[in-house]
């Protein structure tokens, strides 16, 4: 428990780490937007044309230097800090606006490339809710139609934005406007909506953002989707990062079409974020095999690990949900093509599995990109997602409180509900650090699962062996009575409480990733069915839960301990299996394909390492009972 702590605390510094450094760039970004909009207002033909406006932008020129310095460091921070400079030059020498505006491009991509936070909703904005958001918090300045014209705009200065301004829309990106409703404007009547869940201010960023700029027709936007080059555009961070102007720059007619259609139907840039973590595994598997046509059979080993980490990893959850047993076939195929690579098979071979795992990558992309989950889905998917992750943890849950309470010792429940109830505070700060902070990379969620697992493998098979010894006596009743109230302790205590921790925060953590890509998946109007899955699954785990505590009262004594103890020596077998397999796809250790059937609940995988590590388990726990025969003869004897 006390390193379960540290780690807690750990994560807990790194989370308000990279929440300031994202606060940081935050406003930087923020303060950049405001002068691409409103410094074209200022100057005309190398004369000022609003005094006001334009020392605001002096000075705003001079405050993102130094936000840009006191930024955390990095090896791009002076060429970034020179940027900064050129753009506070450009505006003393009251250069032309396509100059400065151009400048500020720059400078921000630049920013964006150097400190790669995500700044991105995780979940597709809801333009319906945006607009309810709207009337209750933005209409009474804006207008009704968001046109600066509300009720109490009257004497603001400056004036609240028309959002239908087409010129100064084409300037704003949608991540100026999130960090706008964020922060405020300082100097203006705008307040930050800080109060508002991160996905709230992506919905109302999204339905303001979409207001100067009509919905193309359908015909006109289905090709530009389907449009290898506009591929970059598709992405949430490319769509909320760059202006409309931008877009028309870099990406033509067809950019500025498109980010049109994204605003007004932004789950189909969401869905190709998923099937962009499929391009990414195709690129790096394309690059492994020139590596390994070149020789370098490491380098193509580790191109193709990071195809699986880096690619299909981040998108398994989102498929998990659509088409399990195509998921169970490309990892297989992606783990056969690294296995004959680092083996050093011909070049015929490697190539004929990589192109197996191309293919079924393929399919992985039409799925996802095809494949948005309707209510009925959602909830189903929602609901099968906490019962298969909370099962383990309830039935370790239930046996551990069982054994308590026929001890006697309702006292210690207390011990058994701090590790679950950490357990869950952890997952929570979990899922915020993953939805706010960073994302959470595949290796890191492998090796987080993988090291957790085999942590709780060796504290059940602990907790197992010492309930099964305090129990085997001849006089059941009176002895095990006594022996186990005497035997639990501070550090047996502990030990209960250290099980459930590591039980209940494995689960906890698959359940938020899982539950993250869900949200992914969605059609318009879903999440409410999601909600409801969640609280009919945990109503099912509750009785559940109930069920067990009440059956096991019910038991023999001796049958009941021994119950119990199997239950947590089984659920070690799984942990035993979850642990080697994360930890294999993590690439920390070699996987073995091997012919045997797969069962996930058990933790049996087909590879020679789990199959082993699972068996070295069963023999450990076959020599523990041996053992304790031999020790039962031996005192009978005596």
């Amino acid at each position: 428990m006390l390193r379960a702590l540290m780690a807690l605390v750990l994560l807990c510094s790194a989370s308000l780490a990279a929440a300031g450094e994202t606060e940081q760039l935050a406003r930087v970004l923020h303060l950049l937007d405001y002068m691409a909009v409103d410094y074209p207002g200022t100057v005309a033909g190398g004369r000022v044309t609003n005094e006001g406006e334009y020392a605001e932008m002096v000075e705003f020129s001079q405050r993102a230097g130094d936000l840009i310095a006191a930024l955390p460091p990095h090896q791009a921070q002076a060429r970034l800090q020179a940027r900064a400079r050129r753009v506070a030059r450009l505006v003393q020498e009251r250069a032309a606006p396509e100059a400065v505006v151009a400048a500020l491009a720059d400078l921000r991509q630049a920013l964006l490339r150097a400190y790669p936070v995500r700044l991105a909703p995780r979940r597709t904005p809801d333009l319906e809710r945006g607009a309810r958001l709207y009337a209750q918090q933005c209409a009474a300045c804006h207008g009704p139609e968001g046109r600066g014209d509300g009720p109490a705009a009257a004497g603001m200065d400056p004036p609240p934005i028309d959002f239908h301004d087409r010129e100064r829309a084409g300037a704003r990106s949608l991540l100026g406007l999130y960090n706008a409703i964020t922060l405020g404007v300082e100097g203006t009547a705008m307040r930050g909506y800080g109060e508002l869940s991160d996905a709230r201010r992506w919905d109302l960023a999204f339905y303001v953002g979409a207001m100067a700029f009509p919905p193309p027709a359908p015909e006109a936007a289905r090709p530009l989707l389907a449009d290898p080059a506009l591929a970059p555009l598709r992405s949430p961070e490319q769509l909320v990062q760059l202006t409309p102007g931008e877009a028309g720059r870099r990406f033509g007619d067809g950019g500025r079409v498109l980010m049109a259609w994204l605003r007004h139907h932004p789950e189909d840039a969401v869905r190709a974020d998923q099937a962009d973590h499929v391009a990414t595994a195709l690129k790096l598997l394309e690059t492994s095999r020139e590596a390994y046509a070149a020789g370098d059979a490491r380098a193509a080993y580790q191109l193709a690990l990071r195809a699986y980490l880096e690619g299909f990893e981040l998108a398994e959850p989102a498929l998990r949900s659509l088409d399990a047993g195509l998921l169970r076939e490309t990892e297989a195929a992606m783990l056969r093509h690294r296995k004959l690579i680092r083996d050093g098979a011909g070049a015929d071979q490697v190539e004929a599995a990589r192109a197996q795992a191309v293919a079924a990558l393929e399919r992985v992309r039409q799925t996802l990109g095809e494949g948005a989950l309707s209510p009925a889905a959602a909830f189903v998917a929602a609901a099968v997602i906490l019962l298969r992750e909370g099962l383990e943890a309830i039935l370790l849950l239930a046996a551990i409180a069982t054994v308590l309470i026929r001890a006697g010792r309702r006292d210690a429940l207390r011990y058994l509900h701090a590790g679950w109830i950490a357990a869950l505070a952890l997952g929570g700060i979990t899922w915020g650090v993953s939805s706010y902070v960073v994302q959470i990379s595949g290796a890191g969620r492998e090796l987080t699962e993988g090291l957790t697992a085999l942590a709780a493998t060796a504290v059940l098979l602990y907790v197992g062996f010492w309930l099964h010894n305090k129990t085997h006596a001849q006089r059941w009743q009176a002895y095990v009575r006594d022996k186990i109230h005497a035997a639990l302790h501070g550090r047996a205590l502990w030990l209960l409480a250290g099980a459930a921790f590591l039980a209940v925060y494995r689960e906890a953590f698959e359940t938020v990733l899982f539950y993250q890509a869900l949200w992914l998946q969605l059609e318009p109007g879903a999440e409410d069915a999601v909600w409801s899955g969640i609280g009919a699954a945990a109503a099912a785990l509750g009785i559940l839960a109930w069920v067990i505590l009440r059956s096991s009262m019910r038991l023999p004594l001796k049958l009941f301990f021994n119950v119990n103890s199997f239950i947590m020596l089984l659920l070690a077998f799984a942990f035993a299996g979850h642990g080697v397999a994360a930890l294999q796809e993590a690439g920390m250790l070699p996987a073995d394909p091997v012919r045997f059937f797969r069962f996930e609940l058990l933790g049996i995988y087909p590879t020679l390492e789990t199959l082993l590590a699972q068996a070295g388990v069963v023999a450990l726990i076959a020599a523990m009972f041996a053992w304790e025969r031999y020790q039962d003869r031996r005192m009978a004897v005596a």
